[in-house]
């Protein structure tokens, strides 16, 4: 139950392939959410890299968390999905739906001009 955590704590309630339905409580550091996985910090190996545990998002039931502030939250989720976003702005192109950059079709545009509107007098009064 959320109550009974401690602040900064996720529950993570899952299908275990052999242990049926599992709940695990971690610190909010070793969990995160990726390519459609739960991933839970379970330690380091020889090496000292990272092992995480990867939990289809199928299997699991629910994810409790409990944070200090859920603006801070919030607030972390945005500034990483912004930094993904300018990132992803500097390697492809603002506007792909022609496969054109920018400088492309200003250079195109400049070379073949859109036709200008004429005008053409129209003149009232019976044309028989």
């Amino acid at each position: 139950m959320v109550d009974e955590l401690e602040l900064g704590q996720a529950t993570i309630v899952y299908d275990h392939p052999e242990d049926g339905v599992v709940e695990e409580t971690v610190d909010n550091e070793a969990v995160v959410y990726a390519r459609d996985h739960w991933m839970i910090r379970t330690g380091t190996d020889d090496q000292d890299n990272d092992r995480m545990k990867q939990i289809p998002r199928d299997r699991v039931h629910r994810v409790d968390r409990t944070v200090e502030r859920f603006e801070e939250e919030t607030r972390t989720v945005r500034r990483r999905v912004e930094s993904l976003a300018s990132g992803l702005r500097r390697k492809l192109p603002v506007d792909i739906g022609d496969g054109q950059d920018g400088r492309e079709r200003r250079r195109k545009r400049r070379e073949h001009p859109e036709p200008t509107g004429e005008s053409i007098p129209v003149e009232d009064g019976d044309s028989r």
